[in-house]
C-alpha cells in the first residue's frame, strides 16, 4: 500500500497492489451464454443485458476478469461467444468460485443490478445440461419480497476448451528453425580499410555488423539443430569479372552457402571483404526471395525459415521489397532487419508494420512478419558490449514466437508431440561363476 501524492496540503488517497502466484496452466476456454426472462428495468423498453464475470481472489474479495457485450432491448439475450484463459478465470483452481454478476446497461453508466449467481470451472465444464441453468437473484428483491423467486436465469449454451500451445512445443515436436543471414555491402558503408567505415576489421573490436551478428546468431542458433546457416551478401562486385550481385555466397559456393555456425558465417563474412568490392544499390528483393523460395515448397510446419538482413541503409528496390515481403507472408518466414550506422531508417520502420500493415499493389500482407530494429539504439555509451547486444537480441527476437505461433495458427498445425527422453539399453549383469 503506498500514499498518492502530487498536490501540495491534499489527500489523494492511496494505491493498494495485491498478488497471487499465477499457476503454470495453458488450457483456455470458449464459452457462451444466453439469458430468459431477465427483469425488466427499462421505462421505455426491456432491458439492455451484460455479464461481468469475476474471479474470486485467495483473501476473499473478487476480480473482473471477464464483460460481455450489451444485448439491446430484450430479456432473452444470446451473448456471443468469448475465450478466456483458465488462468483468468480460476487460476486454474476448478473448484475456486467465479461470480456472475448481470447488469441492465444505461448511457450514463449507472447500470442497474438485475441479480447473480455463482459457478466454478468445475461445475461450467460439465457443458450445456440442466446443471449449468443458474437462478439470477438479486438479494436486496429476496430479502423483501416472500415470494420472489428470481430475476430470471442464465444458461450456459457451451463449452469447449483449449489447449494453448506454444513456440516451445512445436520445437520440442520437431520443427526446424532456418536461419539465413544476409549483408550489405554497398560503398555507402565506407571503405573496409578506413577505421570510419561500418566494415571496418579492428584488430580490437567487432564492428557493427559482426556485433550484430554474433549477438542474434548466437541465439537464434540454439534452436537450429544442424548449426549450418546460409549466408548471403547484397550490393557487390564479385571477382573475378566485377559482376555486381545482390544474392551471392558469403563462402563462395551459390550451390552450397551454408556456413558451419556463426563462427562460420563471421569468418566467411571477413573473407568476403578482402574479396569484393563495395558498390550498390541496395536492393532487399533478391535475398528475400531467395529464402522464401525455400519456405514456400516447406509449407507442413515441419521447417521455419528466419532472415537476417544487416544493413547501413535506404532501399533501392522499395515497391519489389515490400511486395516480396507481402508475398512471403503467406508462408513460414520472418524476416529481422538490423539497421547499423547513423541513416534515417523511415523505410524500414514502414516494412515492420507494427502500425501500418504492409501493402503492395493493393494487397496487405497476412501477417507482420517484420521487425526492425537500429542497432544505435543498443550501443551502450559505458562500453558494456555484452549488456547491450543482448538486450539487442532480446529485442530482435522479440516478435518471432508470436510471427511463428500465427502462421502455424492459421494453417491449423498442431505440434507435433515430442519425442519420449533417451534412455541408454541396460546394461547386461555379469555375474561370477
Amino acid at each position: 500500500m503506498s500514499k498518492l501524492k502530487g498536490i501540495p496540503g491534499k489527500k489523494c488517497g492511496t494505491i493498494i497492489v495485491k498478488a497471487e502466484e499465477l499457476n503454470n496452466c495453458r488450457e483456455s476456454v470458449m464459452m457462451q451464454f444466453c439469458g430468459n426472462k431477465l427483469d425488466k428495468k427499462d421505462f421505455f423498453g426491456k432491458s439492455d443485458p451484460f455479464l461481468v464475470f469475476y474471479r474470486s481472489n485467495e483473501d476473499g474479495t473478487f476480480t473482473i476478469c471477464h464483460k460481455t457485450e450489451v444485448v439491446k432491448n430484450t430479456l432473452n439475450p444470446v451473448w456471443q461467444a468469448f475465450k478466456i484463459p483458465v488462468r483468468a478465470l480460476c487460476n486454474g483452481d476448478y473448484d475456486r468460485t467465479i461470480k456472475v454478476e448481470v447488469y441492465d446497461w444505461d448511457r450514463d453508466g449507472s447500470h442497474d443490478f438485475i441479480g447473480e449467481f455463482s459457478t466454478s470451472y468445475r461445475e461450467l465444464s460439465r457443458g450445456q445440461s440442466q446443471f449449468n441453468v443458474y437462478e439470477v437473484v438479486n438479494p436486496k428483491k429476496k430479502g423483501k419480497k416472500k415470494k420472489y423467486l428470481n430475476s430470471g436465469t442464465v444458461t450456459l449454451l457451451s463449452f469447449l476448451v483449449d489447449i494453448e500451445v506454444t513456440f516451445l512445443d512445436y520445437i520440442k515436436g520437431g520443427t526446424q528453425i532456418n536461419f539465413t543471414v544476409a549483408i550489405d555491402f554497398t560503398a555507402s558503408n565506407g571503405n573496409p580499410a578506413q577505421p570510419t567505415s561500418l566494415h571496418y576489421m579492428s584488430p580490437y573490436q567487432l564492428n557493427a555488423y559482426a556485433m550484430a551478428l554474433k549477438a542474434v546468431g548466437e541465439i537464434i542458433q540454439d534452436y537450429d539443430s544442424d548449426k549450418m546457416f546460409p549466408a548471403l551478401g547484397f550490393g557487390a562486385k564479385l571477382p573475378p569479372d566485377g559482376r555486381v550481385s545482390h544474392e551471392f555466397a558469403l563462402n563462395g559456393n551459390p550451390q552450397n552457402p551454408y556456413c558451419d555456425g556463426i563462427d562460420g558465417v563471421m569468418d566467411a563474412y571477413y573473407q568476403t571483404l578482402k574479396s569484393v568490392q563495395l558498390y550498390g544499390p541496395t536492393n532487399f528483393a533478391p535475398v528475400i526471395n531467395h529464402v522464401a523460395r525455400y519456405a514456400a515448397s516447406v509449407k507442413d510446419g515441419s521447417q521455419y525459415f528466419i532472415l537476417l538482413i544487416i544493413t547501413d541503409g535506404v532501399i533501392t528496390d522499395m515497391a519489389l521489397t515490400k511486395e516480396a515481403i507481402v508475398n512471403a507472408s503467406g508462408l513460414p518466414m520472418s524476416i529481422i532487419i538490423v539497421g547499423v550506422g547513423p541513416a534515417e531508417f523511415d523505410a524500414m520502420v514502414e516494412l515492420d508494420g507494427d502500425e501500418i500493415r504492409l501493402s503492395s499493389r493493393g494487397r496487405f500482407a497476412e501477417r507482420d512478419i517484420v521487425q526492425f530494429v537500429p542497432f544505435r539504439d543498443y550501443i551502450d555509451r559505458s562500453g558494456n558490449h555484452i549488456l547491450s547486444m543482448a538486450r539487442l537480441a532480446k529485442d530482435v527476437l522479440a516478435e518471432i514466437p508470436d510471427q511463428f505461433l500465427s502462421y502455424m495458427r492459421t494453417r491449423g498445425i498442431k505440434p507435433s508431440p515430442a519425442p519420449p527422453p533417451y534412455t541408454p539399453p541396460a546394461q547386461p549383469i555379469q555375474t561370477q561363476i
